[in-house]
């Protein structure tokens, strides 16, 4: 497809009621119109294979409902300092080895402090002269900071939107939903690719999901990569103690899906993620999201301070579905390099 015939087909003026409609489809129409989608702007069978690698755990002085690291938490995680360049280069270098593309690093931040930023532009430059993409998140930043990141050729930064504008203070009140939108657009004036997702099964209603993916399909420019991520209930945290014991704690395999397929359908041209809570699914449950258009996810054992479903188990689910590694160009990146 030529980058007209591309750009003609995704839009940005989608409003919420066309979203409503499309998770409203059966499940069987849904999938079907998600996969041409993907097979019209992707190649089929080829997914993205990530590692991501937890740069600063702990002692995070945000209070996201969902998350381990908060210093609100009562999780058992403690607080460490930010890992030595050559310690995160040495696990990029594993992780290209094991096959990874990208080499995503996270810190838990509220905001990087300008004495941090020296080593981070280390680890972006060690990493792309490994030959790997490189993905940072880091809180907020401000335009000084990702100018930094983006000269140092950083290629993605992570900036989660996590659900809907009405529901996101219910989920996080140490910063608004504009303060993201705000960080995402220091990252697209300094040139960094968007990754930018949220979370599946928080307590959230279906138009939630539908308010969170009509925030993201009609932004200036869709997110380069989309991570669709399913709750892990982590005891200590204000979700993981709420929803315990009750049905929402286990993930809705179906919901999940139809999140992926209307990403793929509203973003046709992003890269969609299977990311955190995908350990918990079954093998068929990630066959459907693949078939929705998902083309990404992270291997190895951990995201973070959560257990991922590992190398081993993704081979073989690999060999089963008939999917291969990345190897195409993806189409977002594709388009900005011929303009």
């Amino acid at each position: 497809m030529s980058k007209n015939q591309a750009e003609a087909k995704s839009r940005n003026d989608w409003t919420r009621e066309e979203i409503a409609v499309l998770f409203d489809l059966p499940f069987d129409e849904l999938l079907f119109h998600a996969q041409s989608v993907h097979r019209t702007h992707h190649r089929r069978g080829e997914v993205q294979l990530s590692t991501l690698l937890s740069i600063k755990t702990g002692g995070c002085p945000e209070d996201c409902g969902y998350c381990s690291q908060s210093a609100h938490a009562e999780s058992g995680v403690k607080a460490e300092k930010l890992m030595d360049v050559e310690a995160v280069l040495a696990s990029a270098a594993e992780a290209k080895a094991a096959g990874s593309q990208r080499f995503c690093m996270g810190a838990a931040w509220r905001n990087p402090k300008d004495r941090d930023m020296p080593a981070l532009v280390r680890m972006v430059e060690g990493v792309r002269a490994l030959g790997m993409e490189s993905c940072m998140t880091l809180g907020m930043l401000s335009q000084d900071q990702a100018q930094a990141l983006g000269q140092a050729g950083l290629d993605y930064y992570n900036h989660n939107i996590d659900t809907s504008p009405e529901n996101y203070a219910s989920v996080i009140t140490t910063r608004t939903f504009q303060d993201r939108l705000d960080t995402i657009e220091h990252v697209r004036t300094a040139g960094i690719n968007v990754c930018c997702g949220g979370i599946v099964g928080m307590g959230e209603t279906r138009q939630d999901r539908v308010g969170f993916i009509h925030a993201l399909a009609t932004l200036p420019r869709h997110p380069e990569s989309v991570p669709v991520n399913a709750l892990i209930p982590i005891p200590g945290t204000v979700l993981g103690d709420m929803l315990e014991g009750t049905p929402l704690a286990r993930i809705d395999e179906i919901e999940f899906v139809r999140t992926v397929a209307v990403a793929r359908i509203t973003m046709p041209n992003s890269m969609v993620r299977l990311s955190a809570g995908r350990e918990s699914m079954s093998d068929a449950g990630q066959a459907l999201a693949f078939l929705a258009g998902a083309n990404s996810i992270f291997t190895g054992d951990r995201l973070l301070t959560t257990p991922n479903a590992g190398d081993s188990r993704d081979s073989a689910l690999f060999a089963r579905l008939g999917l291969v590694p990345m190897a195409s160009d993806q189409p977002m990146r594709a388009m900005a390099a011929a303009e």
